[in-house]
């Protein structure tokens, strides 16, 4: 027999109340229209579990009063940037060079083993900051190969020979006080140059993150790519990067006038940012948005005077010392040509070249396949039956760049980071690239380490280059696909069209009247839609 056991009344739902630990607050606004990872991305929500889990299906989105999405993603930057730091470390240790004096230990190849290498140490001595020279106005002397006699001068653009100076100037500033914590100077050097790099990456990554839109925490992804934690300190590109960032976004918040001056200060660091106008160009072609595209090429070469001129009519010599270096310096480690060299008998586009003389074959060839692949961009942008976004095609023509180019500085891989999560927000597959890239670190300084000293052979490295590039490829054929195919778009599922675009967002198709009919968007036929689809 059943026990006999009190069961409650039942109650229809006119009558059935529900308690709360607290009275409902007055604002129930939730932010439903943002991206939430941990529901629709497999690997975040595994993530998640580390912090309590996926977000509840009945939470308001948005509205904790603290660690906002922004400043959870900065300062998952700023921990990257600490790991970043700690990898170099090792590079600005110190020894005893005798008679009491201490000196910078890179002692046994330990710029290689340690593979803590930074740019930054050696040219500390080598651009004579160490005498407080200003760049581009002192001179030394260089004896090449044949013995001949080459004089040099600071060999970076502008903006980034002069940030280098300043970072000098407050280093020996420090170093004066005798009540601060004390170092060899380079060591100090390191450390300034290392805070102001960290800064204009969280600007990176601050920017980025707003021109996310509604996929917010994409941004996490570029604060925490591995990319980060070997490249970051590695040479002076998050300079770069932020003017780029920042360009971008002044462009999305349709000011056309700050976005130029933004990337003309950007190409007076590094000369990548120059290259974002040029999206920036057959999207404006085909919207007719042109007013608002020679704003910003005008605000741009105005900005970019700004910097070069005063120091070109000062020390024209030193001035144009990075264009004579960039035009005479051959192909580098990891650059395609190189990697073609390394696997067979090819000795190059210029065979044997004497000391001095430039690479013309390889500068001709180098330039005619960038501008290839410009034209190609362009005709995709023109033609595609729906406007690619800004960050599909800026992401486009910064990979075509690095892989035609005549040099891919292993730090160069940063530009794409931004680019790449605003392009193509595949979570799994950005990291994956993201990876590869950053482990290519590890060949490259055993290789430089040399075969005698216990390191490995060329092929090694360049095997690995070659599977970087094509992890690139891949991402590159992915963002071609998703622009002839919109509805798989992930940015632009809910009906979004372009967070990036500012004057071009909803902008209808416009191309002038001169446009021949190939280079127009591609007629719809009947029953096509351009409309994208969920597919969160």
């Amino acid at each position: 027999m059943a026990a006999n056991v009190d069961q409650p009344e039942p109650t229809d739902s006119s009558t059935r109340s529900f308690d709360s630990p607290a009275p409902l607050a007055d604002d129930l606004r939730s932010a439903d229209w943002r991206d939430v990872p941990s529901r629709n991305d497999a690997m975040s929500s595994a993530l998640a579990g580390a912090v309590g889990g996926p977000i509840g299906r009945h939470a308001l989105v948005g509205r904790s009063r603290y660690f906002t999405p922004m400043r959870v993603i900065l300062l998952l930057a700023v921990v990257f940037l600490a790991l970043g730091w700690s990898t170099k470390a090792g590079c600005i240790q110190q020894t005893s060079i005798g008679e009491g004096q201490v000196g910078l230990d890179w002692s046994g190849s330990r710029q290689y083993v340690a593979m803590c290498y930074s740019d930054t140490v050696p040219l500390y001595g080598a651009e004579r900051l160490d005498q407080g020279a200003f760049p581009y106005k002192t001179s030394w002397e260089e004896t090449r190969g044949d013995g001949t006699v080459q004089v040099r001068y600071m060999e970076y653009p502008v903006l980034s020979g002069l940030y280098q100076y300043g970072a000098m100037k407050v280093a020996k500033a420090w170093d004066s006080v005798t009540w601060l914590p004390g170092a060899i100077q380079v060591a100090l050097y390191f450390n300034v140059v290392a805070f102001g790099l960290a800064l204009a990456w969280l600007v990176t990554v601050w920017a980025s993150t707003l021109l996310a839109g509604r996929r917010v925490w994409d941004g996490a992804l570029i604060a925490c790519s591995p990319l980060v934690i070997v490249h970051v300190f590695t040479n002076f590109d998050p300079l770069a990067t932020a003017f780029a960032a920042g360009g971008l976004l002044a462009w999305a918040r349709k000011r056309p006038v700050l976005a130029g001056i933004l990337l003309g200060l950007g190409g007076a660091a590094k000369l990548y940012p120059l290259l974002l106008l040029g999206p920036l160009l057959v999207l404006c072609l085909r919207t007719g948005k042109m007013r608002e595209w020679s704003t910003a090429l005008l605000s741009a070469v105005a900005a970019w005077l700004a910097v070069n001129l005063p120091i070109a009519a000062l020390y024209p010599h030193g001035w144009y010392e990075f264009f004579r270096l960039n035009s005479e310096r051959g192909a580098d480690p990891d650059s395609i040509y190189n990697v073609i060299a390394s696997f067979t008998s090819w000795t190059g586009l210029d065979g044997p070249l004497a000391q001095g003389e430039s690479p013309s074959n390889l500068n001709a060839v180098s330039l005619l396949l960038f501008v290839a692949v410009c034209v190609g961009i362009g005709y995709v942008a023109l033609t595609a039956q729906r406007r690619p976004r800004v960050a599909q095609l800026c992401f486009l023509l910064v990979a075509g760049f690095l892989i035609t180019n005549k040099v891919w500085s292993p730090q160069y891989s940063l530009w794409l980071v931004p680019l790449a999560v605003l392009a193509l927000p595949h979570r799994r597959l950005l990291l994956a690239w993201m990876t590869i890239d950053a482990l290519v670190w590890v060949p490259r300084m055993m290789y430089y380490l040399g075969v005698s000293n216990k390191g490995l052979p060329e092929q090694w490295f360049t095997g690995t280059v070659v599977i970087r590039d094509i992890a690139v490829l891949v991402l590159c054929a992915v963002v071609l696909r998703q622009i002839y195919r919109p509805g798989d778009d992930l940015v632009r599922a809910g009906g979004i069209d372009d967070p990036v675009g500012g004057v071009l967002d909803g902008a209808p198709d416009a191309p002038p009247s001169w446009l021949p009919k190939w280079f127009r968007p591609r007629v719809h036929k009947a029953g096509e839609t351009t409309e994208p689809v969920s597919i969160n």
